[in-house]
């Protein structure tokens, strides 16, 4: 199981490179994919499995992908995507999971999870004992914006891949699904003028609130933007426990 960096193909990154063959190729960190196929040659799982944005599929990188599995012996590769949601995760997250084997987990066994059905049990900001849970600080300019907002709509909009416009700090509309969370993602509570703390932030990603973020605030949002959501990998995790365990146990 590897998930390599998503930043080179990724469209929220404004640097990727302009040939999507240069994102596998060119960049250090689109190489690290190549790395993991390396180690997958070496070891030679009967499963493996690899997480990234679907837009790792774009152009002719699906093709190149399929050519460098087949390059180290899996010569039958499947583009598994899923979305997050669908297994009980409180916001949008659409990946592709690359495999030897077809992953496609049951929906039935969940249900869809609201904003504020994932955060309305949670203490205020700072009691409680809930770790990764203070407030961040606002300036009075920041704050004055942010009583303006209406659920749904964003106080910035940043530039990704070829300038597409992208929203952030988006006040969270309560009962729906959340955007998708990255690593550079803030959002405005639903109810309160105020950013999510980053334990709201992993509360909508589905991580258990015993699940403790180290280092510095940025580094620990970035840990949740980041992270497969536990929720979907649960699903991933117990499909294959079902479907695949003779092929596991196999000698």
């Amino acid at each position: 199981i590897g998930s390599p960096p998503c930043e080179p193909f990724t469209g929220a990154n404004p640097r990727r490179e302009t040939e999507p063959l240069d994102r596998l190729y060119k960049d250090p960190m689109g190489s690290l994919t190549l790395e993991f196929i390396r180690i997958v040659g070496e070891i030679q799982p009967r499963i493996f499995i690899l997480e990234n944005v679907p837009a790792i599929m774009e152009g002719p990188l699906k093709e190149a992908l399929v050519k460098e599995f087949k390059s180290v012996g899996y010569h039958r590769i499947f583009f598994n995507v899923l979305r997050a949601e669908d297994y009980g995760t409180p916001s949008h997250r659409k990946r592709v999971f690359i495999s030897n084997v077809p992953i496609t987990p049951s929906k039935e066994r969940h249900r869809r999870v609201s904003v504020w059905e994932a955060l309305k049990d949670l203490p205020p900001p700072g009691m409680g004992g809930v770790p990764n849970h203070d407030a961040l600080p606002i300036s009075d300019r920041k704050l004055r914006r942010i009583v303006r907002l209406k659920p749904g709509s964003a106080m910035y909009y940043y530039e990704g891949a070829e300038k597409k416009r992208l929203p952030n700090f988006i006040r969270l509309k309560p009962d729906s699904i959340a955007p998708t969370v990255l690593g550079s993602s803030r959002f405005i509570h639903p109810f309160e003028n105020r950013l999510l703390t980053v334990r709201e932030q992993a509360r909508l990603m589905g991580f258990p609130d015993d699940h403790i973020f180290v280092g510095g605030r940025d580094q620990q949002y970035n840990q949740v933007g980041e992270a497969v959501p536990p929720p979907l990998a649960r699903a991933i995790a117990r499909f294959i426990k079902e479907k695949y365990s003779d092929l596991l146990l196999s000698s």
